[in-house]
């Protein structure tokens, strides 16, 4: 034992990701007496589990529902009597009911596909739920048992007539559209509400249950046009008003306690996808809208990239409980907390660290808070947090055991100049156990998006690199979420440009302030941009003696035509369509300079993605096999973009022994 603590004695391995334990989703009953959140685990099949989890007045935990299921989003009905929560225990993901007391769940809903999301009304009588239909399908046809499987007889030719008809967390769309139901929560009787949509947001019912807010796209061609509005549904006269009328993009819809005003969070899409998100609150009475964040040059929402708690949906604007103001979240400088946005004032801090804030739920008395926040060296726990003081209370400890035997690296943050004299912001991990004098190889870590952040969070792949001897930098280039508009907005047009350089000065400045980084032997990896970034690099500098890129685009010129987002994105990042300037597509593309990389290159890749295809990395590894150079392509089945957050346990284990394994040979092999 060390100061009453366990000996931490051995480094993070690729199989303690079976170990991590993320809670998140917290929720308090509207009277305030207890709350609910979902634990999210690995079993020892190697599948995803959730369950629900009760904390009452005082901190007492304890588990509510059991199984091999996925049980998530838990919401208190209005008396506070029952929890409605989602659940795949049926087979589809459908609504459930649970006495908040204990006793048997209840299955409320049958749909064909299953609910996406849902909320309670303001009586509780209703539930008002997201499904999707296809084809001549309606909301009575039930789910089936299970799928009959095809025979080859029965085989039918796909025919596609629309630009969007694939996406990469839901695949091929096949013409299904999204539709909001109403529900009786006793007999279960349903009633579709509207039948327009090709995609449903965020959506909530006025306080008086009168009117249903909903984020739609009603543009005449919806593939082009990526305006979202809110639109305001009679629930009595079944009528419908365009509160925005094309003026933004909205989600997260949050109404005032007085119904008299509706927050959302959004954005005018001045800067097309790296436009920051903002405040806007809309008073219905006088047709107005303001944007209450204009002058607040900070992203509001979670940024965060990290690999534990990258599928946690973190909280929407919740009203304070007289209406003068908005508790959001913002990310910045690496951190995502909690403010205070009064309707007229400055902005106010409320919950303020190095961390980061992945849940929230404020006490109905306003006087405390619960939520979910993770650190470098903190896992992910839920903590009751006074929202007079800022004092935090520790009230679960889901990974004290695993924290406690391993030795985990801090973060230390570090600002930098780049080659133009802007400031970047980097962390560096030293591996735990380095000695005095000892040197250890870098490895580079580059996220994706572009339009995303590194930060305070934990991250298990960096540990894992760590403990494998392995210093480890990670930078916000520019392009990066957290340093206000001008920053994000920076990389456009600019891919291989000056996030480059930044990246670079980063890798110069670590060198510099570290005495124990080995410069002799650099490694560089990331995904998705930063698989873009790591192809780009290997082509433009042989300082590194290994790299590994991860559903990575190689092509700007194909990949406009089979990501999923290709067509736009490719526009709106680099800045023009194939016809326009190939040339200049060409340019950016890192496949334009493979017969300089001398660097061995790991490709890593899902067959399945649809955000990167597959055929970005084909290109790149044939091209490499043909000039002879040290390389390797591997193919993870039935997986896609999100395979190392959210993808299959024993594919994600097998991600990183790849990764692993090809830093270890190369880098602290014998110089190749």
């Amino acid at each position: 034992m060390n100061n009453g603590q366990p000996l931490k004695h051995r480094g993070v391995t690729v199989e303690d990701l079976l170990r991590l334990r993320s809670v998140r989703d917290p929720h308090y009953a509207p009277d305030g007496t207890r709350g609910v959140f979902v634990q999210k685990s690995i079993d020892e099949e190697k599948q995803y589990r959730s369950h629900l989890y009760i904390w009452i007045e005082g901190g007492a935990v304890r588990q509510w529902t059991f199984g091999r299921f996925r049980d998530t989003k838990p919401r208190f009905s209005p008396d506070s009597k029952t929890i409605a929560f989602l659940s795949d225990r049926s087979g589809r993901t459908q609504l459930w009911l649970l006495p908040a007391d204990g006793g048997e769940a209840r299955q409320l809903t049958f749909f064909k596909n299953g609910v996406r999301d849902y909320v309670w009304t303001p009586d509780g009588a209703f539930l008002i739920a997201l499904t999707t239909l296809g084809g001549n399908e309606t909301i009575d046809d039930r789910e089936e048992s299970k799928t009959a499987e095809q025979k080859p007889a029965d085989a039918k030719p796909r025919i596609v007539e629309r630009l969007y008809y694939k996406s990469d967390a839901a695949g091929f769309l096949e013409g299904k559209r999204a539709v909001l139901v109403r529900i009786d929560a006793t007999s279960g009787k349903a009633e579709a509400l509207t039948n327009l949509e090709e995609e449903i947001g965020s959506f909530a019912v006025s306080p008086n249950g009168r009117t249903l807010a909903f984020v739609a796209n009603r543009n005449n061609d919806p593939d082009i046009m990526f305006t979202r509005d809110i639109m305001l549904l009679d629930l009595e006269k079944k009528t419908e008003t365009n509160l925005t009328n094309g003026c933004g993009t909205f989600a997260s819809l949050a109404w005032s306690p007085d119904g008299m005003k509706l927050a959302a969070i959004g954005h005018d899409l001045a800067y097309l996808g790296a436009t920051i998100h903002r405040l806007y609150v809309f008073e219905l009475e006088h047709q107005t809208k303001r944007v209450l964040t204009a002058d607040w040059d900070v992203h509001l929402g979670d940024a965060m990239v990290g690999d534990t708690h990258a599928d946690a949906k973190g909280p929407g604007p919740i009203w304070k409980h007289d209406g003068t103001g908005v508790y959001v979240t913002a990310s910045e400088r690496g951190r995502v907390n909690v403010f205070f946005i009064p309707l007229d004032g400055p902005v106010v801090p409320i919950i303020e660290g190095d961390f980061h804030v992945y849940g929230l739920a404020v006490h109905p008395n306003e006087q405390q808070a619960v939520a979910a926040i993770s650190e470098p060296t903190v896992i992910g726990d839920l903590y009751a947090i006074s929202l007079e003081s800022g004092a935090k209370t520790r009230l679960t400890t889901v990974n004290e055991a695993l924290e406690n035997e391993v030795a985990l690296a801090d973060a230390e943050p570090f600002t930098y100049q780049s080659t133009d004299g802007s400031d970047i912001q980097g962390w560096i991990m030293k591996p735990p156990g380095l000695g005095c004098g000892e040197k250890a190889p870098l490895i580079v870590e580059i996220h994706g998006g572009p339009h995303t952040m590194y930060g305070f969070t934990f991250f298990h792949e960096f540990q894992l690199l760590a403990s494998s001897g392995y210093a480890v930098l990670f930078t916000n280039p520019r392009g990066s979420h957290g340093y206000g508009q001008s920053f994000v907005n920076a990389v456009r047009g600019d891919y291989g440009g000056m996030d480059y350089e930044d990246i670079m000065a980063g890798v110069d400045a670590a060198i510099r302030q570290f005495d124990f980084i080995d410069e002799t032997r650099l490694g560089v990896t990331g995904g998705s941009y930063g698989g873009f970034m790591t192809n780009w690099i290997v082509g433009h500098t042989d300082r590194f003696r290994a790299a590994v890129t991860q559903r990575s685009i190689s092509n700007w010129l194909s990949f406009a035509g089979v990501s999923d987002i290709g067509y736009f994105f490719t526009k709106w990042e680099v800045g023009c369509d194939v016809w326009e300037d190939a040339e200049r597509l060409w340019h950016h593309s890192p496949l334009k300079y493979v017969q300089h990389v001398r660097t061995p290159l790991l490709i890593l890749h899902s067959e399945q993605d649809y955000r990167c295809p597959i055929e970005q990395a084909e290109q790149l590894f044939i091209a490499l096999k043909q000039l002879g150079r040290e390389t390797k392509l591997v193919r993870f089945p039935d997986a896609n973009h999100d395979l190392s957050r959210t993808g299959n346990p024993a594919l994600r284990l097998e991600r990183l022994r790849q990764i692993v394994g090809w830093f270890d040979h190369y880098l602290k092999g014998p110089l190749h």
